[in-house]
């Protein structure tokens, strides 16, 4: 399948600082804010950890180095891309970081999130809390629906996956933004990313990426806001990249994020019809066509002269006889 796309970023500092008070960023992307091209088929997003030393170097090293893996095997314009080419450019990322490692106490490290589209549809990889979400837009949203989200990984999901901690509880725990997994030099056990396939795309999808700095209100977070912004009374892809960077313009943390909106799906045939909602390939109110069965009628018939006629010639036969 080949994919007509538009797409965008927001990268923006939010309210972190450096040492010296001046705006500091730690997430990266690729393709680079300002850069991006609708030709582009390979989007990696990664943020870099907060509190640790050059978080800013392990988030860029790692979208370098998966990028320049995945460009080396021919694979953004599309064509085949496999889980053993993932595998290839998660380890180069981990070498390259291996390289960087200034043997600080404190390790730099970095989230990633990896989105590849290629002829068989789409290939979704993730280490840490930042996040992939696969959306197909309703009218509103209530008839939106996130058909994929990524999982976090991290401290706060682990304690409610064992009942040692409620949703509800989240926004007060004292170690909410403590993750489980990550890319950092020289790990003894390199962390395996998780990954998910798709073939489910269809015209007018969005895959949104973000660092969790875009999620600090409950809402976005929950996937509340979501739902709506990316309801096609959202407006366009252009329009939700804006309300998107309104409704985060106050957050504390960098946010960063990919919006990759699915302009039409195409195969080596032409443009793909998909079934609507009704789960047929034509409007829910019309009837399917009635099947022409004309010419089962006239073999039938032929059928039934034949027999008469072989029954009127043994008749005949008979009647020589007798």
């Amino acid at each position: 399948m080949k994919y007509v796309i538009d797409a965008y970023s927001i990268w923006e500092f939010g309210k972190r600082k450096d040492a010296e008070g001046n705006p500091h960023q730690e997430d990266s992307l690729y393709p680079a804010h300002g850069s991006l091209s609708d030709a582009d088929r390979t989007f990696i997003l990664c943020d870099g950890m907060g509190g640790h030393d050059a978080g800013e170097v392990a988030s860029a090293t790692v979208c370098e180095a998966m990028s320049r893996s995945v460009l080396a095997d021919g694979h953004d314009g599309g064509g085949i891309f496999t889980d053993s080419d993932l595998a290839d450019a998660v380890e180069a990322a981990f070498d390259a970081l291996d390289r960087k490692d200034t043997g600080a106490e404190k390790k730099m490290g970095t989230t990633m999130t990896f989105l590849k589209l290629h002829d068989k549809g789409a290939t979704i990889a993730h280490i840490g809390d930042s996040r992939v979400y696969h959306i197909r837009p309703g009218k509103t949203g209530a008839d939106t629906k996130i058909l994929h989200e990524t999982t976090d990984h991290s401290l706060v999901n682990d304690l409610i996956r064992i009942n040692e901690l409620r949703k509800e509880d989240v926004a007060t725990f004292k170690h909410k933004n403590v993750i489980t997994r990550a890319m950092q030099p020289r790990m003894d056990n390199r962390p395996k990313a998780d990954v998910y396939h798709t073939a489910d795309i269809r015209p007018g999808d969005y895959f949104y990426m973000c660092s969790d700095g875009m999620l600090e209100q409950a809402d976005m977070d929950s996937g509340e806001s979501l739902l709506n912004i990316f309801s096609t009374q959202g407006g366009d892809a252009r329009r939700k990249v804006e309300i998107l960077s309104g409704a985060t313009a106050d957050n504390r943390d960098n946010h960063t994020a990919f919006v990759i909106h699915i302009a039409d799906v195409i195969d080596d045939h032409g443009r793909l019809d998909f079934p609507t909602d009704s789960g047929t390939d034509k409007p829910a109110g019309d009837k399917p066509a009635r099947k022409n069965h004309g010419w089962l009628y006239a073999m039938f018939a032929v059928a039934v002269i034949a027999a008469l006629c072989l029954i009127a010639l043994n008749y005949l036969k008979l009647s020589d006889i007798f």
